[in-house]
């Protein structure tokens, strides 16, 4: 199955995002799950992620977002999992 992971990020985290990004990047070769990431872009600056993951359930893809290290660094102002149907691409 297929998810959507939206995430916004807190007001001024910007250097939060620059600090954490390796060890995140890290973390989606490690788990193999990402089928496609990146940035959101508000004002020219990240300001969230988009990541499709390909998990059995939407509790694994969850779990996925609860361990990213972006999440352990605080980054996320919110964090929303919704299935998703790819019909294009």
């Amino acid at each position: 199955m297929l998810f959507a992971v939206i995430c916004r990020d807190k007001p001024g985290a910007l250097e939060i995002r620059k600090a954490t990004r390796e060890a995140h990047l890290a973390y989606i070769q490690q788990t193999g799950v990402v089928d496609i990431a990146g940035p959101l872009i508000e004002g020219g600056q990240m300001a969230g992620s988009l990541v499709i993951l390909k998990t059995d359930s939407a509790d694994q893809a969850l779990a996925w977002t609860r361990d990213d290290p972006y999440a352990h660094a605080g980054l996320f102002q919110s964090v929303e999992v919704i299935e998703w149907k790819k019909v294009i691409g």
